[in-house]
């Protein structure tokens, strides 16, 4: 497993996305999951299969300190009180002392950042929580929350894959040691019918997916969390650790996203 380190974080860079995963689907796809090599587990209250999640964790052999749980706080409950109950809620059904990253799910339209975020550093100082981030944060929002945290923000969860152009945020994030965490890596399948990832597969003995996922990994400071539900997809997803992208292919596949490449490419000093 390969990591990212970031603001006093060291974090899997593949994580395990749970997303739609209830009951014991998900109680017994994190299982598999972690004894197959996870180490990091994405999860969120608006999931609705926390408790699924805490049953896996209380059953797994894998000790708590190579684990890296996160966990997010729904947009309509981020007032000051409503964060601080979701997050102990979270922390309780997940059977975990401590949340190692409590997250942000959407900003929210109406709570102030400021508010969020200063229930989030006391969950901090309590010892609830040992990391905190945002998700769907734009640039601006992400700065605004980088100002009202006392801690630093440890990543901002975005969707990212070949085809959305994150750059902007990429950049920002590299700049202040904040991690990209990718949701829906694979846009949805979509890179299955990839002609140029099927090509540069070819060359490694890889899929598509797995292409991409070692495409994403192998950017400085991010992470990717892709949702599996079987054991083959659970496997496949993690064996991206024994082949590296030359320069060229990492290139091949930001042009994908048209236009972009040549500042990304200074800015990933490729």
């Amino acid at each position: 497993m390969e990591y990212v380190n970031t603001n006093r974080a060291q974090v899997p860079a593949l994580g395990l996305g749970t997303y739609r995963l209830r009951g014991r689907t998900c109680t017994e796809t994190v299982s598999q999951g972690l004894e197959i090599g996870y180490r990091h587990i994405d999860t969120a209250e608006y999931y609705e299969n926390q408790t699924a999640i805490g049953q896996a964790l209380a059953d797994t052999a894998v000790s708590r300190d190579d684990l890296f749980i996160t966990t997010k706080v729904w947009r309509t409950n981020l007032d000051y009180e409503e964060t601080k109950r979701v997050a102990r809620e979270s922390r309780e059904k997940l059977g975990l002392e401590a949340i190692d990253l409590l997250l942000i799910h959407w900003p929210s339209r109406s709570v102030p950042i400021e508010e969020t975020i200063e229930a989030m550093n006391e969950l901090q100082t309590a010892g609830e929580v040992r990391h905190i981030g945002v998700s769907n944060f734009s640039v601006d929002q992400l700065a605004n929350a980088r100002e009202a945290s006392e801690t630093p923000i440890c990543t901002n969860q975005v969707e990212y894959n070949p085809y959305t152009d994150q750059a902007d945020l990429l950049e920002y994030c590299i700049d202040h040691d904040i991690m990209l965490t990718a949701y829906s890596p694979l846009a949805k399948g979509r890179v299955n019918d990839d002609d140029t990832l099927a090509t540069i597969g070819d060359r490694y003995g890889k899929s598509p997916a797995q292409v991409t996922l070692r495409w994403l990994i192998q950017q400085q400071q991010v992470a990717a969390i892709p949702k599996a539900s079987s054991h083959p997809h659970l496997q496949a997803n993690l064996s991206i650790f024994d082949f590296e992208l030359t320069d060229e292919e990492m290139t091949r596949i930001f042009d994908q996203q048209g236009g972009l490449i040549e500042r990304v490419r200074s800015m990933l000093g490729l």
